[in-house]
C-alpha cells in the first residue's frame, strides 16, 4: 500500500466531511465522482464509526489512518492500554506483536526508546504512520518476526511486551497459549533471557490455571475488566522475585472498586459457609467469577453461599462497597403459571438463573415471559432446593 496515494488532503477531506453518513450508500453515491480511492475512503469511515466509543482519542484525530476491521477489533481500548501503562517504566521497550499500535504507544510514553514490531507489511506502514504523528517518542520500527528480531538483537529490554493472535489458520478462536501466535511457551527462556520484565496479554477465555500449567514462572495474572465485562488477562513476570509469589489482581475499570488480590491458596483454603436466602442476593461481578474466587469472596466480605455450585451469596444486611449486583429479595416465587401471572400481568420480568433446573429461555417460554421492567425472577439452588425470587436491584 503507498500511503501517499489515499493520504492526500481531498482524501481526508471526504472521511471527515461523511463520518456521520452510512458507508454502503457513500460508497454507491461517490462511485466514479472522486479522484482518489473511494473504496478506501469509505473503510476509513466505516473503522472510524467502529472506533468511536473504543479508540476516541484516535478516532478524533483526522491525520490517522485506520487498518481492516479484523485488527482494528483485536486492538486494546485506550481505556485498557493506559491501565496496562499505569506504573510501567524504564529505559527500552519492545512490542513484539505491535498490530495497530494502541498498546505500544501508551507503554512507550513511559520508556525513553521502544521498539516496534509487526509481520504484516500493511498495518505496518498504518501503524508506523500513525505512531509518527502521534509522539512524541523515540521509536524504532521493525517489519518483522519479533521473536526473529529479539533473537538477533544484543540488547536487553526493561519490559517485552506481546498480544499473541488468538485465532488459527481457519480462523478458529484458540485458548492455549502454545497455540498461540507467537508461541511465547517454547519462547519463555529467550524472552527470560532477555527482558527484565515480560508482559503478555492473553484471551479473556484463556483458563487461569492452565497458564499457570503452561508458564509456571508467571508471578501474577490480572483480570481486566469494564462495565462488568472482563475484556483481557495480562500474565506478568519479573525477574529478581524469588520464591512462590503468585497472585491474581482483579480490575474493574470504572466502576470505583478496589482491585480484588489474593494468592491462589487463599481460595484453595477458605471455606463456604452455606445459608439459605436472607433479605440480599449478591452476584460478584464477572471478573471475579473469572478469576475463580468463589468461595474466598464470601469468605472475604462476610457472606452466606447458597449453594457449593451456584455461585450467588446471600447477607441479612445491605453490603457497602461490594464488587457485586446487589438484589432485594421481595418474595419467593412459585414456579406455577397462575402465580407468575398475577405478578406479572405484562409477562415482563428479567430473568436471571444461576445453577437452577432449568435454563432461563425455556422457562420464560414455559410461562410465557419476557425480558424488561424493573423486578428480576433469579432462580437457583439453595441448601433446601431450587427456588425462585422476585427481587428488585439495589445497584
Amino acid at each position: 500500500m503507498d500511503l501517499s496515494e489515499i493520504n492526500t488532503a481531498d482524501f481526508r477531506k471526504f472521511v471527515q466531511d461523511h463520518l456521520s453518513e452510512d458507508p454502503a450508500l457513500l460508497l454507491f453515491k461517490y462511485q466514479g465522482k472522486v479522484a482518489f480511492d473511494l473504496k478506501a475512503a469509505v473503510q476509513q469511515i466505516s473503522a472510524r464509526q467502529k472506533a468511536a466509543k473504543k479508540l476516541p482519542e484516535w478516532a478524533g484525530n483526522p491525520d490517522l489512518l485506520f487498518p481492516a476491521s479484523i485488527s482494528l477489533e483485536q486492538s486494546s481500548s485506550e481505556e485498557t492500554a493506559r491501565f496496562k501503562a499505569t506504573g510501567t517504566q524504564g529505559k527500552t521497550l519492545i512490542d513484539l506483536t505491535g498490530g495497530f499500535g494502541v498498546d505500544f504507544y501508551y507503554l512507550s510514553r513511559g520508556f525513553e526508546q521502544g521498539v516496534y514490531c509487526e509481520r504484516q507489511a500493511e498495518l505496518f506502514q498504518i501503524s508506523k504512520h500513525n505512531l509518527e504523528i502521534l509522539g512524541p517518542g523515540n521509536f524504532d520500527f521493525h517489519e518483522g518476526d519479533g521473536l526473529d528480531y529479539l533473537k538477533t538483537s544484543s540488547e536487553k529490554f526493561d519490559l517485552i511486551y506481546a498480544d499473541p493472535a488468538r485465532r488459527g489458520a481457519g480462523n478458529e478462536k484458540l485458548y492455549k497459549l502454545q497455540d498461540c501466535e507467537p508461541d511465547v511457551v517454547s519462547a519463555w527462556q529467550l524472552l527470560k533471557e532477555k527482558g527484565t520484565q515480560i508482559l503478555i496479554k492473553v484471551s479473556p477465555m484463556l483458563d487461569i490455571s492452565q497458564a499457570w500449567s503452561e508458564i509456571p514462572d508467571i508471578q501474577q495474572i490480572t483480570v481486566v475488566s469494564v462495565k462488568n465485562e472482563v475484556k483481557e488477562l495480562l500474565l506478568f513476570w519479573k525477574k529478581g522475585i524469588e520464591g512462590n509469589s503468585k497472585q491474581i489482581r482483579i480490575c474493574d475499570l470504572g466502576s470505583g472498586y478496589p482491585d480484588f488480590v489474593f494468592k491462589p491458596e487463599e481460595e484453595v483454603d477458605a471455606i463456604s459457609q452455606l445459608g439459605e436466602a436472607e433479605k440480599y442476593l449478591i452476584e460478584p461481578r464477572s471478573s471475579i467469577l473469572k478469576a475463580g474466587a468463589f468461595k474466598l469472596f464470601g469468605e472475604r466480605f462476610g457472606l452466606k453461599k447458597l449453594d457449593t455450585n451456584s455461585h450467588l451469596f446471600t447477607s441479612s444486611a445491605l453490603p457497602e462497597a461490594i464488587p457485586a449486583r446487589v438484589f432485594e429479595i421481595v418474595e419467593e416465587v412459585p414456579a406455577k403459571k397462575s402465580e407468575l401471572k398475577s405478578r406479572f400481568p405484562q409477562g415482563k420480568v428479567n430473568v436471571l438463573f444461576r445453577n437452577y433446573a432449568t435454563k432461563p429461555e425455556e422457562f420464560k417460554k414455559k410461562f410465557g415471559l419476557k425480558d424488561g421492567g424493573e423486578k428480576y425472577l433469579i432462580g437457583t439452588k439453595s441448601p433446601s432446593g431450587f427456588k425462585v425470587f422476585c427481587c428488585k436491584r439495589v445497584w
